[in-house]
């Protein structure tokens, strides 16, 4: 090596330094100039140092010593003791890079990887290089709630790069208070009870569905509630449009093609200064386009149809009524109705199947939870057109609580950040930097011992009908914190349709518990009556919404 070669390590090593404290101090928002600014600095290097060592073989060498210098300030700084999250536990890999969070969302296992994180390492756990992961009660209110932290850099790969369009979702401020209002209209008590009317007409086409298959053989029932929940969100955002019940599948694709969009979403929010740069490649942005042509499609149709006898959701976010100085765009309208097929559709069914699987896991509560649907409704026709006697399901409610508690339908739900400039204290334990981002995992919070036990991993209703924190005859002390269950959120970004999804998932259980006696299928040729239904939790991914990703199968017989 000449000696001219030697002579540009050193430069280029303190160049790769100082380029790491550069962009600590001003962080990246896209990864396009910075990428640019990475691969010329070298070559000036070179050129300003000595124009006629201009060659491919120094250019080679700065370069990588310049990208050697760069990554090991990075690592060594995220790994060591001056960094601001130093002191919070967690593994080696999450401290230096957030692409082990890109990798756990591809898994599907993120919630399960992160609930065993708490496990090992306690309460506050370090994700990311600038990420924490929190299971104290008091995290919830003053992570989620109205004094809590915003929404932040997470978030901002869900925007549409091309139109710069924010949701519900997404929104934050007063954008999101007046957002909200509209979907609060559209989710009064006049509307849920509009809504009761296109819930039965749904639930009726899946009995019907049901009643041909049960004879057949297995059903894929988890598919079943994917369809139902697909066609009543088309229903309600847009009056219609999908017919996933009567096909007995997705036929269009629509269902492939949001859950497509979603997994990369999820996957770019752990590196949102990349998804700017990420969008702009054509194989890419070829799910978004399709869902935002899907969108304007039904959109159109909904326009073309008119409001129908029901007021669907286009009716109150479009503001038809006119309760708004100002209507919104049509644009904006078409996001809206798309996130609300998207999370409305997902997480309803995630929460049935998760409801029957559970059941159909303990005989003895299904026999009990059918018992107080035969009593309740003697007669199966009022099950649809009166529920008005929900508050009478007091077993069954107990029964969703539980699987809703260890099968939340956003098992780590999405970070908050803390605003620039300022820390926060945690549960009175944990100061939290600035820029940091916070996640509070329902998966992770609901099965903590500290507030459901004992055996928090395991399904047990009558946790929520017993006196909370009691002690029994064997000394044993029943802890129960209806608080730390949070699988809608909590605060003013909660679920805003947490009532609609109650009452759907309330008229789809008890129709199908007073109709169908129900068992899980053995699966075929395995020894000993292997049951498909005991692998259902793997069946489970996270992808910010859950998506049941395997089959569900029972054998059904009309009652």
């Amino acid at each position: 090596m000449s000696t001219n070669l030697k002579d540009l390590i050193g430069p280029a090593i303190v160049l790769g330094v100082l380029n790491h404290v550069y962009f600590h101090r001003f962080e990246p928002v896209s990864a396009g100039g910075p990428l640019v600014a990475l691969a010329v600095q070298p070559l000036l290097l070179v050129a300003a140092i000595d124009l006629a060592s201009l060659t491919p073989a120094s250019v080679g060498l700065v370069t990588l010593a310049f990208l050697a210098s760069l990554s090991f300030s990075i690592v060594a700084y995220r790994l060591s003791p001056w960094h601001p999250l130093a002191n919070v536990p967690g593994p080696l890999l999450p401290r230096i890079t957030k692409w082990w969070g890109v990798w756990l969302t591809y898994s599907g296992k993120q919630h399960r990887v992160i609930k065993a994180l708490h496990d090992r390492y306690g309460e506050c756990v370090r994700t990311g290089p600038n990420e924490v992961s929190i299971i104290r009660l008091e995290a919830v209110k003053e992570v989620l709630g109205a004094n809590g932290l915003q929404k932040g850099q997470y978030y901002e790969p869900r925007v549409d790069p091309n139109l710069k369009i924010r949701n519900l979702l997404t929104a934050t401020g007063d954008d999101h208070t007046h957002r909200r209002r509209a979907w609060l209209r559209g989710m009064s008590p006049e509307s849920l009870k509009e809504f009761e009317v296109l819930v039965a007409r749904r639930v009726e086409q899946l009995l019907a569905r049901l009643d041909g298959l049960a004879v057949q053989g297995p059903v894929n029932i988890a598919a079943w509630f994917g369809y139902f929940a697909f066609d009543f969100m088309g229903d309600m955002a847009f009056g219609g449009g999908f017919e996933m019940i009567r096909d007995g599948g997705d036929k269009q694709g629509y269902w492939t093609l949001l859950r497509r969009s979603n997994l990369i979403i999820a996957a770019l929010s752990h590196i949102p200064w990349l998804s700017p740069t990420i969008y702009r490649l054509p194989f890419v942005t070829e799910s978004s386009k399709k869902l935002r042509a899907f969108g304007s499609q039904i959109a159109a149709n909904r326009i073309r149809d008119g409001p129908k006898l029901t007021k669907d959701l286009w009716y109150h976010l479009m503001d038809e009524d006119g309760h708004e100085k100002e209507r919104p765009s049509m644009k904006n309208v078409v996001a809206e109705g798309i996130l609300a097929i998207v999370a409305g559709s997902d997480t309803t069914s995630v929460a049935l199947s998760s409801l029957f699987w559970c059941l159909l896991s303990h005989p003895a509560v299904y026999a009990r939870v059918q018992a107080e649907v035969d009593t309740v409704y003697p007669d199966a026709e009022r099950i649809l057109d009166d529920c008005s006697k929900h508050s009478e399901l007091v077993f069954l409610t107990a029964c969703l609580n539980e699987a809703l508690r260890l099968f939340p339908p956003l098992p780590t739900s999405g970070a908050r950040q803390v605003p620039t400039g300022e820390s926060r204290l945690i549960a009175g334990r944990w100061v939290v930097p600035e820029r940091t981002q916070v996640y509070v995992p329902p998966y992770a919070l609901q099965r903590s011992a500290e507030y459901f036990s004992p055996a928090p991993n395991a399904f047990d209703p009558d946790r929520w009908l017993r006196t909370a924190n009691s002690e029994t005859q064997t000394g044993t002390i029943q802890i129960h914190t209806p608080a730390a269950l949070i699988p809608f959120s909590y605060g003013p970004a909660n679920c805003v349709g947490r009532p609609l999804a109650w009452r759907e998932m309330l008229m789809v259980a008890s129709a199908l518990l007073k109709r169908y006696d129900m068992c899980f299928a053995s699966t075929p040729g395995s020894a000993g009556g292997v049951k498909e239904g005991e692998k259902y939790p793997d069946l489970l991914e996270d992808a910010f919404i859950t998506n049941v990703r395997g089959r569900l199968m029972v054998d059904m017989k009309l009652r």
